[in-house]
Protein backbone atom coordinates (compact mmCIF):
# COMPACT_ATOMS: atom_id res chain seq x y z
CA UNK A 1 0.00 0.00 0.00
CA UNK A 2 1.16 4.06 -0.41
CA UNK A 3 1.19 6.21 2.08
CA UNK A 4 -2.55 7.25 1.40
CA UNK A 5 -4.09 3.92 2.02
CA UNK A 6 -2.13 3.46 5.02
CA UNK A 7 -3.13 6.08 6.54
CA UNK A 8 -6.73 5.33 5.93
CA UNK A 9 -6.07 1.98 7.28
CA UNK A 10 -4.49 3.64 10.26
CA UNK A 11 -7.19 5.98 10.44
CA UNK A 12 -9.69 3.44 10.93
CA UNK A 13 -7.92 1.21 12.97
CA UNK A 14 -7.45 4.45 15.76
CA UNK A 15 -11.11 5.03 15.42
CA UNK A 16 -12.03 1.56 16.76
CA UNK A 17 -9.46 1.47 19.64
CA UNK A 18 -10.20 4.97 20.15
CA UNK A 19 -12.98 7.05 19.00
CA UNK A 20 -13.04 9.88 16.96
CA UNK A 21 -12.41 12.72 19.48
CA UNK A 22 -9.37 10.73 21.72
CA UNK A 23 -7.58 10.45 18.04
CA UNK A 24 -4.90 12.23 17.20
CA UNK A 25 -2.68 12.99 14.17
CA UNK A 26 0.37 11.23 15.53
CA UNK A 27 -1.88 8.27 16.79
CA UNK A 28 -2.84 7.91 12.92
CA UNK A 29 0.49 8.55 11.63
CA UNK A 30 1.89 5.86 14.29
CA UNK A 31 -0.44 3.14 13.27
CA UNK A 32 -0.07 4.16 9.80
CA UNK A 33 3.84 3.76 10.22
CA UNK A 34 4.34 6.72 8.26
CA UNK A 35 5.45 10.63 9.05
CA UNK A 36 2.16 13.18 10.08
CA UNK A 37 3.08 15.25 7.70
CA UNK A 38 1.78 13.03 5.33
CA UNK A 39 -2.10 13.22 6.27
CA UNK A 40 -1.74 16.85 5.73
CA UNK A 41 -0.28 16.39 2.14
CA UNK A 42 -2.69 13.47 1.47
CA UNK A 43 -5.99 15.14 2.97
CA UNK A 44 -5.89 17.79 4.49
CA UNK A 45 -6.59 17.58 7.81
CA UNK A 46 -7.14 15.04 10.49
CA UNK A 47 -10.77 15.30 9.85
CA UNK A 48 -10.88 14.76 6.33
CA UNK A 49 -9.16 12.09 6.83
CA UNK A 50 -11.31 10.53 9.09
CA UNK A 51 -14.66 11.29 7.37
CA UNK A 52 -13.32 9.31 4.41
CA UNK A 53 -11.72 6.76 6.28
CA UNK A 54 -15.41 6.52 7.82
CA UNK A 55 -17.16 6.54 4.45
CA UNK A 56 -15.25 4.03 3.30
CA UNK A 57 -16.18 1.95 6.34
CA UNK A 58 -19.75 2.41 5.39
CA UNK A 59 -19.91 1.99 1.54
CA UNK A 60 -17.81 -1.89 3.26
CA UNK A 61 -20.84 -2.39 5.53
CA UNK A 62 -23.26 -0.61 2.80
CA UNK A 63 -22.18 -3.69 0.59
CA UNK A 64 -22.81 -6.37 3.44
CA UNK A 65 -26.10 -5.01 4.01
CA UNK A 66 -26.89 -4.80 0.37
CA UNK A 67 -26.13 -8.54 -0.08
CA UNK A 68 -28.34 -9.47 2.94
CA UNK A 69 -31.25 -7.89 0.86
CA UNK A 70 -30.19 -9.49 -2.42
CA UNK A 71 -29.96 -12.78 -0.49
CA UNK A 72 -33.57 -12.41 0.36
CA UNK A 73 -35.08 -11.37 -3.13
CA UNK A 74 -33.44 -14.47 -4.34
CA UNK A 75 -35.07 -16.54 -1.76
CA UNK A 76 -38.35 -14.97 -3.01
CA UNK A 77 -38.82 -12.67 -0.20
CA UNK A 78 -41.94 -10.06 -0.75
CA UNK A 79 -41.24 -6.08 -0.17
CA UNK A 80 -41.92 -6.31 3.58
CA UNK A 81 -39.45 -9.53 4.06
CA UNK A 82 -36.92 -7.63 2.23
CA UNK A 83 -37.08 -4.87 4.26
CA UNK A 84 -36.82 -6.84 7.28
CA UNK A 85 -33.69 -8.78 6.24
CA UNK A 86 -31.84 -4.94 5.65
CA UNK A 87 -33.13 -4.21 9.42
CA UNK A 88 -31.70 -7.65 10.67
CA UNK A 89 -28.33 -6.62 9.26
CA UNK A 90 -28.08 -3.48 10.25
CA UNK A 91 -29.28 -4.34 13.80
CA UNK A 92 -26.37 -6.58 13.68
CA UNK A 93 -24.30 -4.10 12.66
CA UNK A 94 -24.90 -1.82 15.54
CA UNK A 95 -23.56 -4.68 17.96
CA UNK A 96 -20.40 -5.75 15.49
CA UNK A 97 -19.54 -2.16 14.39
CA UNK A 98 -19.71 -0.93 17.22
CA UNK A 99 -16.86 1.20 17.39
CA UNK A 100 -18.29 2.73 13.91
CA UNK A 101 -21.72 4.06 15.03
CA UNK A 102 -20.33 5.65 18.17
CA UNK A 103 -17.63 7.40 15.97
CA UNK A 104 -20.62 8.95 14.13
CA UNK A 105 -21.84 10.51 17.71
CA UNK A 106 -18.60 11.49 18.25
CA UNK A 107 -18.21 13.56 15.13
CA UNK A 108 -21.69 15.33 15.46
CA UNK A 109 -20.78 16.76 18.54
CA UNK A 110 -17.60 17.89 17.37
CA UNK A 111 -18.98 18.79 14.09
CA UNK A 112 -20.61 21.80 16.48
CA UNK A 113 -17.29 23.62 17.30
CA UNK A 114 -15.76 22.59 13.80
CA UNK A 115 -17.34 24.22 10.93
CA UNK A 116 -15.07 22.09 8.39
CA UNK A 117 -16.11 18.95 9.86
CA UNK A 118 -19.56 20.18 9.64
CA UNK A 119 -19.13 20.89 6.24
CA UNK A 120 -17.70 17.45 6.02
CA UNK A 121 -20.71 15.54 7.43
CA UNK A 122 -23.21 17.48 5.54
CA UNK A 123 -21.70 15.98 2.38
CA UNK A 124 -21.34 12.34 4.11
CA UNK A 125 -25.51 12.98 5.20
CA UNK A 126 -26.37 13.77 1.62
CA UNK A 127 -24.48 10.61 -0.10
CA UNK A 128 -26.63 8.93 2.96
CA UNK A 129 -29.73 9.74 1.84
CA UNK A 130 -29.27 9.08 -1.80
CA UNK A 131 -27.91 5.78 -1.40
CA UNK A 132 -30.88 4.29 0.75
CA UNK A 133 -33.34 6.13 -1.45
CA UNK A 134 -31.26 4.42 -4.22
CA UNK A 135 -31.46 1.26 -2.68
CA UNK A 136 -34.78 1.02 -1.38
CA UNK A 137 -35.79 1.93 -4.42
CA UNK A 138 -34.04 -0.21 -6.52
CA UNK A 139 -32.45 2.39 -8.96
CA UNK A 140 -29.05 4.10 -9.77
CA UNK A 141 -28.32 6.38 -6.98
CA UNK A 142 -27.39 9.43 -9.75
CA UNK A 143 -31.08 8.80 -10.86
CA UNK A 144 -32.58 10.01 -7.35
CA UNK A 145 -33.18 13.48 -7.70
CA UNK A 146 -36.46 13.77 -6.92
CA UNK A 147 -37.87 15.58 -3.56
CA UNK A 148 -40.26 12.28 -3.09
CA UNK A 149 -37.31 10.22 -3.36
CA UNK A 150 -34.89 12.12 -1.47
CA UNK A 151 -37.74 12.54 1.24
CA UNK A 152 -37.55 8.93 1.34
CA UNK A 153 -33.84 8.43 2.21
CA UNK A 154 -33.97 11.24 4.52
CA UNK A 155 -36.47 9.45 6.37
CA UNK A 156 -34.66 6.06 6.12
CA UNK A 157 -31.99 7.67 7.45
CA UNK A 158 -33.47 9.34 10.40
CA UNK A 159 -35.01 6.01 11.37
CA UNK A 160 -31.56 4.77 11.42
CA UNK A 161 -30.27 7.05 13.69
CA UNK A 162 -32.96 6.97 16.10
CA UNK A 163 -32.84 2.77 16.68
CA UNK A 164 -28.62 3.36 16.33
CA UNK A 165 -29.04 5.13 19.63
CA UNK A 166 -31.87 2.97 21.42
CA UNK A 167 -29.96 -0.15 20.32
CA UNK A 168 -26.32 1.21 21.73
CA UNK A 169 -27.92 2.95 25.29
CA UNK A 170 -30.89 -0.18 25.91
CA UNK A 171 -30.65 -2.99 23.58
CA UNK A 172 -33.10 -4.71 25.66
CA UNK A 173 -35.93 -2.47 24.96
CA UNK A 174 -34.52 -1.72 21.52
CA UNK A 175 -37.00 -2.43 18.25
CA UNK A 176 -35.89 -5.47 16.36
CA UNK A 177 -36.89 -5.72 12.60
CA UNK A 178 -40.53 -6.97 12.68
CA UNK A 179 -41.49 -4.45 15.59
CA UNK A 180 -40.04 -1.44 13.22
CA UNK A 181 -41.88 -2.64 10.14
CA UNK A 182 -45.05 -3.05 12.68
CA UNK A 183 -44.27 0.95 13.71
CA UNK A 184 -44.09 2.17 9.98
CA UNK A 185 -47.15 0.48 8.89
CA UNK A 186 -49.03 1.78 12.09
CA UNK A 187 -47.50 4.91 11.45
CA UNK A 188 -48.15 5.32 7.96
CA UNK A 189 -52.38 4.71 8.70
CA UNK A 190 -52.70 6.93 11.72
CA UNK A 191 -51.16 9.49 8.86
CA UNK A 192 -53.47 8.33 6.27
CA UNK A 193 -56.61 7.50 8.26
CA UNK A 194 -56.28 4.02 7.93
CA UNK A 195 -57.23 1.08 10.36
CA UNK A 196 -55.56 -1.61 11.45
CA UNK A 197 -51.47 -1.70 10.94
CA UNK A 198 -50.72 -0.36 14.39
CA UNK A 199 -52.85 -3.35 16.53
CA UNK A 200 -50.61 -5.96 14.52
CA UNK A 201 -50.51 -8.76 16.97
CA UNK A 202 -46.40 -9.80 17.72
CA UNK A 203 -45.35 -12.53 19.32
CA UNK A 204 -42.69 -10.78 21.54
CA UNK A 205 -45.03 -9.45 23.92
CA UNK A 206 -44.45 -5.92 22.92
CA UNK A 207 -41.75 -2.95 24.22
CA UNK A 208 -42.37 -3.90 28.28
CA UNK A 209 -40.97 -7.17 27.36
CA UNK A 210 -37.29 -7.14 28.06
CA UNK A 211 -34.77 -8.70 25.06
CA UNK A 212 -31.36 -9.40 25.61
CA UNK A 213 -28.92 -7.53 23.55
CA UNK A 214 -26.81 -9.08 20.72
CA UNK A 215 -23.56 -10.41 21.49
Amino acid sequence: MGNREDLLAGALECLKTKGWTRTTVRDIAAAAGVNHAAIGYHFGSREALLIEAFTQAIEAWGAETEGAVRAAIAAGAGPREQYEAFWRQVIASYDANRWLWLATIEAAVQAEHSPKLRELMAASLGQGRTGLAAGLLGIPEDTVVGRAELGLGSVQLALMSGVLVQWLIDPGRAPDERMIADGILGLAAHITGGAGAASAEREDGGLDEVRPGLG
